[in-house]
């Protein structure tokens, strides 16, 4: 005699968590993960646990991912305050008692070694989201002035440390969330105009203030070398230029369709620096070719429209701005990447998202994923 009900099966108690997850978003991730994976071989085979220790930073990803997509965005939005309070104190106390490790402070010890930066990258986005939605619907020109200080506050101090990479990435991330706000075009025009006339005249100019003696005050010395670089690898071909030529040598030799799997001369005779890492799209490019490269950036760019969409589907500011946010990091990730690589900017330590190598890159990614999967779950929910 049959029970008056079954007992659902295990993965029919499962099935629930996965309801609401965006498809197209799943797929483009999972597309990008196989696509690091299959590269972090090749570069990596003869580089320690690196293909492994990969393996395993997405499998941890994979899990932020899936606990975060499963709170809703209101109850995210509730950890903002707290968790931007917490990064900018740690900051602060990177630059009290900070440990230095290759000329820059950007760790502190609180029981573990932590790099705070890392927090604001999605810290400092879920802050401003959570100014706005409680400013929404009274808007005004002091509330923007109010971003712009929560946003200097980070982005000052992390390039205090200095991390210019860092601190690029936080810094769009949050201007991504004062434009999504609906900042007026005449407060962006005057910056946009200052910084091409500046782009313009480092072009031109840049040659003499890269001479010996010649120090710029903004940057730092370092910062300097990278734009000089930037300018003309040649300068110091066998140093500060030889990542770069490098770079450009592996990508061109691929050509169209690439040396193949595992037959990249550049990548195996270990004359890419940094391939499991920074420069691994070098390495993408000596083996899959221009073919390879063309997919690679279509997966990027489906990922980077589906969050766009999710971000104009949500159901709230907090949810429209943060999804944005989280967009645009990626992009930043992907484009200066590829950017640095190629040789078009200048050299900062930004990985190739589900590419490169890097646990503490890898947590962000997947965190940040997590929080696009919440957003577009709680529409989905609400329409169902």
């Amino acid at each position: 005699m049959r029970a008056v009900y079954d007992q659902p099966r295990w993965y029919q108690r499962l099935l629930p968590l996965f309801q609401g997850f965006d498809g197209p978003l799943s797929l483009a991730v999972l597309l990008l993960a196989m696509a690091g994976m299959l590269i972090m071989y090749s570069s990596g085979y003869d580089h320690g646990t690196r293909f492994v220790d990969h393996g395993r930073n997405m499998l941890i990803a994979g899990t932020i991912l899936f606990i975060v997509a499963q709170v809703s965005p209101q109850r995210i939005m509730s950890f903002a305050v707290p968790i931007y309070v917490a990064g900018v104190a740690l900051l602060i106390a990177v630059a009290l008692f900070g440990i230095t490790k290759k000329g820059a402070t950007r760790w502190v010890n609180v029981g573990i070694t932590i790099q705070p930066s890392e927090i604001l990258k999605i810290g400092l986005p879920l802050m401003l989201a959570w100014w706005f939605q409680k400013r929404e619907g009274q808007l005004r020109p002091l509330d923007f002035g109010v971003a712009a200080l929560l946003l200097a506050v980070p982005v000052g101090l992390i390039m205090k440390q200095p991390d210019l990479g860092t601190a690029l990435l936080v810094l769009f991330a949050g201007l991504a969330v004062i434009f999504f706000a609906g900042l007026p075009w005449k407060l962006i025009l005057p910056p946009v105009i200052l910084g091409a006339i500046g782009l313009i005249l480092i072009v031109i100019f840049g040659d003499p203030l890269c001479e010996d003696g010649v120090s710029w005050r903004v940057l730092h010395e370092y910062q300097r070398q990278r734009v000089c670089t930037l300018l003309d690898p040649t300068r110091d071909p066998l140093g500060k230029g030889f990542h770069i030529i490098q770079g450009m040598i592996a990508i061109g030799s691929g050509g169209v369709f690439g040396k193949g799997f595992m037959q990249g001369t550049q990548t195996h005779l270990e004359f890419i620096p940094e391939r499991t890492t920074d420069f691994i799209f070098a390495a993408y490019s000596e083996e899959f070719g221009l073919f390879g490269n063309l997919l690679l950036i279509a997966g990027f760019a489906f990922l980077i429209l589906r969050g766009l969409m999710i971000a104009m589907d949500a159901p709230t500011m907090f949810s429209r701005l943060l999804a944005g946010a989280v967009t645009t990091i990626f992009f930043t990730y992907s484009f200066v990447n590829m950017g640095m690589v190629s040789g078009i900017l200048p050299v900062v330590g930004v990985p190739l998202p589900f590419i490169s190598y890097g646990g503490t890159a890898m947590v962000t990614l997947g965190l940040g994923l997590g929080i696009l999967m919440s957003i577009a779950k709680s529409k989905r929910l609400m329409q169902t």
